[in-house]
């Protein structure tokens, strides 16, 4: 397998990325942070997986091992391919990902395009215990996170837009007040 290169950005193209390294051009399917990592550096190094078909040979590119490994744990579900994982590792940083599994937020996998209600709760279920077995306990705010983002969601708000309102809130607060201080910021 091919875990890091290290090289120069040579193009940024609609496929993905090519990574000179050596003078050999590698095309790397990356993760928005892995080409934000890219922009405008001299040299950088990339963590990666090379997925291994009959009929072609893909490399997927992570600014950092943890992107690597999530996405290597999403492969290892039912139905999941690299081009869905990649897409759920590219949408939402590796530590919110981490707790949706964790808190069974299937909810938090379906906001995710080309992602349905079935693969969504396949993905909690199948990573929950993975995770929890290498991981530590969820933050107890969590739970009420999940709480406030959905009141938010069922007032008319995206999945998106409410963990972003969220984030700019008290997070030792109660849902209800997180909600009213979402909304009020909004207003």
């Amino acid at each position: 397998m091919i875990a890091r290169l290290r090289g120069r950005a040579v193009a940024n193209t609609p496929e993905g990325l090519v990574l000179d390294v050596g003078g050999v051009g590698y095309l790397v399917a990356a993760t928005p942070s892995a080409v934000r990592k890219v922009d405008g550096a001299d040299e950088v190094s990339l963590h990666t997986y090379l997925h291994v078909r009959e009929d072609v040979l893909q490399l997927y590119g992570f600014a950092e091992a943890a992107e690597r490994e999530l996405f290597m744990q999403l492969l290892s579900v039912n139905g999941i391919g690299p081009k869905v994982a990649l897409s759920i590792v590219s949408g939402s940083p590796v530590a919110d990902l981490r707790r949706a599994i964790a808190l069974e937020d299937a909810a938090r996998f379906q906001a995710i395009p080309g992602i349905g209600k079935k693969t969504a709760e396949r993905i909690v279920l199948e990573l929950k215990e993975k995770l929890a077995a290498g991981a530590p306990e969820p933050a107890t705010s969590g739970a009420p996170q999940v709480v406030a983002r959905d009141a938010l969601v069922a007032l008319g708000w995206s999945l998106v837009e409410a963990e972003h309102a969220l984030a700019q809130t008290d997070p030792d607060a109660s849902p209800e007040e997180r909600v009213r201080q979402a909304l009020k910021r909004a207003a």
